[in-house]
């Protein structure tokens, strides 16, 4: 038997360039070629990995008894800032057997609360206009004696950068230092620029933009929301082969200028004047006597903190599938996906021509170019060549903005004038979003069940860009709250998203009203808090990162946040267990609102009290994880008595909801609102209200995700995937037999004539109603937590496919989950079921095979008696149920006939 240590990660990172935590995490995963293998001890060695000759490590665990392996606190010495950690683990199985050492793995901290040496600088107002709109360019020539061993640039910005050292851009990160609420929590970056600098003269350089500080955000043309002059903050620490350092950092003699970016704003576009470049300016020896002088500015230090978030990278490279010629005459790239990004272009031009690139997502019915629905976004890009006497063509893709298209409309190409066509290969889509790992898939025997699901995971790339948006296209790209929560579990599938939403909910934490209410966007930029359902994202979000990946240290940090939107509630309604106050948005886009409505027929105060309900018990869960005895009782029994509440003003004695809506009947039963006969009676009448309207939903953002969920959980299972796989309007499948790419913000935002839902709101890349995932991937496919066990992050899997009633004849599901790879597959041939399961090392499952008698399972051919890993079989009426270690079995039957056993 072999057992190894591998994946190392230190704050989900396997590494960890610059971070401000002084007790990191770690975590790792098993290898076993036998089945079953859980931990039953580890160890950890940390040793300061740029000090070799430091004499053993800094610390040592020693050998720890413990299944535990996610989430192990440092607990050596005070970290150091500026200093590279090396770390490594090893581990023993229950059976005692020891496996090596793992490869050494390292994270480094950054200032760590160290002060700043530097200071806010901006160009000089005498000589640039703080207010104008080209980019400035800001740099410093310096001069390093000796050689240089280490060295690292700490940068941030008001406003958003990038960095250049010795003429080269440092890093591959975009849009940094990204969006936060920034006079609260500002980011800033560490870069490795060890091996571009030289001994002799050097030179920093930095290009700074208006981005989110001071850029329009939100449709009501809003800017300078956190401030009105752009400033960068930069540290360089040089260290030497023999022991000195040399820091270089942002101050008064810094010199500023403007350059080619005339215009850049992330809803506008960007126009850039190659004419107006300055070949050389953030080398070292470069003429800056004519640039202009700088300034400190007075901006606060103590928002500070290092990267949390994934970094935005550009993640893949897509070629335009077509050029079309529209009736209108236009010329267009077709890049055959809806994606998120900017285009990079290649041109050979005469000086002083001027191209422009305009972004859109759909054509209109004649096919013509189509930018209504991007409101007052002009998603608009201009290149004016610099030209050239070699005839070497130009490469330029835009710094400071980002677009959301499938479509671009291309004017002033040089000979388009003569009706020559656009070279195809000149142009090239460059896919942009915060760079999470990809963790899931989901594929079936439906195409366009397959096509959905890559439209759920674009839709979510599309809109992971630093902040989770609601859109990435039209003046709009807001971190609406309800948006994150509905899909968080989705969400999880697709990518690793640990740090993504940790610095998110930070953000929502310092966002937070002082009386618990929730804005409705985070970062905050718009008017309005505090909806039903979108609120909520303060207890689901955190709850369901809990769950995902176990670590407790962030359900500690948010837990205020989370008892404070629960007081907010509790304190609204004209009782302190029924919210029927204020305004919500309700069942949003729900398709049974009142003619010109936004808002579903479902009561607004019905949906806030459930949703009250449901958060009083997300926090009393919390508590219960978190050791908060006295609070487990608080929140019990407000729960209880929130639930009693909803019972008598929205249940009559009979049984029946007063709503007459799906969605008033999905929260009933998904948040657990109805008991015994009740959900009974009220899981039957759901189901009637989908049959009613030809097994079609009506339900909007609040119902859409748990619709199909509590209909397989009620025993109605054939009647939610009825609603997957319906193809006519108002369904999933609807929009992928028009040609979507991406998810939509309404069920028709493309009508069956062609013609659009409505210029005012109807984007193509809005991935809400993508939530169906969660369903698909833990039902249809079957790859889900066993709840009842209480494991956190996978630990204990419930396999457990759903195999319908022979509309999809295979499906499968795998993830990367913080233990391991795990996979659910089945697939029906000829009445014959084969299931597929993989469990990882350090976890269980619970195996359903469904419509299965004991005496006909195989598990790789042999009877279940002789299986390995198993640990215990029953048979029930579902079918027969397994307990199993880890490892990967390959289990077939004969599926009973009835769809039961008999």
């Amino acid at each position: 038997m072999t057992l190894t240590v591998k994946a190392l990660t230190c704050d989900y990172r396997s590494e960890l360039l610059g971070t401000d935590a002084s007790t990191p995490k770690l975590s790792w995963k098993l290898e076993s070629d036998r089945r079953g293998t859980m931990q039953g001890a580890y160890r950890i060695r940390v040793t300061r990995a740029d000090d070799p000759s430091a004499a053993g490590p800094l610390w040592d665990s020693g050998k720890v008894t413990s299944s535990q392996s996610l989430h192990i606190p440092y607990a050596g010495p005070p970290l150091e800032p500026r200093t590279r950690y090396a770390y490594e683990v090893k581990a023993w199985d229950e059976q005692g057997e020891e496996s090596p050492w793992s490869a050494s793995q390292w994270w480094e901290t950054a200032l760590l609360g160290e002060p700043w040496r530097a200071v806010w600088i901006t160009p000089d107002p005498e000589r640039i206009d703080p207010q104008g709109e080209p980019a400035f360019l800001l740099r410093r020539g310096f001069e390093l004696k000796g050689p240089v061993w280490r060295a690292r640039l700490y940068a941030t910005a008001a406003g958003v950068y990038e960095a250049y050292v010795n003429g080269r851009r440092v890093g591959e990160e975009w849009m940094s230092p990204g969006w936060t609420s920034y006079n609260k929590r500002h980011q800033y970056q560490t870069y490795e620029v060890t091996d571009l600098l030289v001994s002799g003269p050097n030179a920093l350089g930095l290009q700074l933009a208006d981005g989110w500080y001071k850029g329009n955000l939100a449709w009501q043309d809003n800017r300078n929301l956190y401030g009105d002059r752009r400033a960068a903050l930069l540290q360089l620490h040089v260290e030497h082969a023999d022991g000195s350092e040399t820091v270089i950092v942002s101050d008064e003699q810094w010199k500023s200028e403007t350059g080619p970016i005339q215009y850049a704003e992330i809803y506008h576009g960007e126009t850039y004047d190659a004419r107006l470049e300055r070949p050389g300016w953030s080398e070292a020896g470069y003429d800056d006597s004519a640039w202009c002088g700088t300034e400190r500015l007075d901006l606060p230090y103590d928002p500070l903190t290092a990267q949390e978030n994934w970094a935005t990278r550009i993640t893949e490279r897509l070629r335009p599938i077509e050029l079309l010629r529209t009736p209108s005459g236009e010329t267009v790239l077709d890049m055959g996906q809806n994606m998120v990004g900017r285009i990079r272009m290649r041109v050979n031009a005469p000086a002083g021509t001027r191209i422009r690139l305009q972004h859109a997502e759909v054509l209109d019915r004649e096919g013509n170019f189509y930018i209504g629905n991007l409101r007052k976004a002009r998603q608009t890009v201009e290149y004016i060549a610099r030209g050239s006497e070699q005839g070497e063509p130009e490469s330029y893709a835009p710094y400071f903005t980002f677009q959301g298209f499938r479509y671009v409309k291309v004017e002033g190409y040089p000979g388009q004038e003569r009706g020559a066509d656009v070279p195809l290969d000149a142009f090239i889509g460059e896919v942009m979003h915060s760079d999470m790992p990809p963790t899931g898939e989901f594929e079936c025997s439906h195409p366009l069940v397959n096509q959905l699901q890559r439209n759920i995971v674009w839709g979510q790339r599309g809109n992971f860009l630093d902040v989770p948006t609601d859109c990435p296209q039209r003046d709009e790209r807001l971190g609406w709250t309800g948006d994150a929560q509905v899909f968080i579990r989705t969400a999880v599938f697709n990518y690793q998203i640990g740090p993504f939403f940790t610095k998110w909910l930070r953000d929502l934490r310092a966002d937070q009203l002082p009386d618990g209410g929730v804005p409705h966007v985070i970062p905050s930029v718009i008017k309005g808090h505090s909806s039903a359902a979108w609120g909520d994202a303060a207890t689901i979000c955190p709850w369901e990162m809990y769950r995902a990946y176990g670590d407790t240290s962030l359900l500690e940090e948010q837990y205020d946040s989370m008892r404070a939107w629960v007081a907010y509630m509790r304190a609204q309604g004209e009782s302190e267990t029924l919210w029927n106050t204020g305004s919500h948005f309700g069942d949003w886009l729900g398709l049974d609102a009142k003619e010109n409505s936004y808002v579903g027929a479902t009561p607004r105060d019905l949906i806030a009290t459930a949703f009250y309900a449901h958060s009083a018990r997300l926090v009393r869960d919390a508590a219960v994880v978190l050791c908060k005895a006295e609070d487990v009782r608080t929140y019990g029994e407000l729960h209880h008595r929130v639930v009693a509440a909803f019972r008598n003003e929205f249940v009559t004695p009979s049984g029946r909801l007063a709503a007459p809506t799906q969605t008033a009947h999905v929260l009933a039963l998904m948040f657990e609102l109805v008991e015994g006969e009740g959900r009974t009676r009220v899981a039957r009448e759901l189901n009637a209200l989908v049959e009613a309207n030809k097994d079609h939903l009506t339900t909007g953002f609040v119902g859409t995700p748990y619709l199909c969920l509590v209909l397989s959980a009620h025993g109605y299972h054939a009647t939610a995937e009825k609603l997957l796989l319906q193809e006519s309007y108002p369904s999933w499948l609807y929009s992928v037999v028009k040609g979507a790419t991406t998810i939509w913000e309404h069920w028709d935002g493309i009508k069956e004539d062609g013609t659009f839902w409505s210029d005012a709101m109807n984007s193509y890349n809005h991935y809400a109603y993508g939530a169906i995932g969660d369903w698909m991937y833990r039902i249809l496919a079957g790859l889900d937590m066993d709840d009842e066990a209480a494991e956190p992050a996978w630990r204990r899997l419930r396999i457990a496919p759903r195999l319908g009633e022979g509309a999809l004849t295979h499906a499968r599901a795998s993830l990367e989950t913080p233990y391991g790879r795990a996979v659910s597959a089945w697939r029906i041939e000829e009445g014959r079921v084969q299931l597929s399961a993989e469990v990882p090392p350090n976890a269980t499952a619970r195996i359903l095979l469904p419509d299965a008698r004991l005496e006909d399972v195989r598990e790789s051919g042999a009877p279940l008696a002789e299986t390995s890993g198993v640990t215990a079989v029953e048979q029930t009426a579902e079918g027969v149920l397994i307990d199993a270690g880890s490892g990967a079995y390959r289990f077939e039957y004969l599926r009973a006939i009835s769809g039961g056993v008999d």
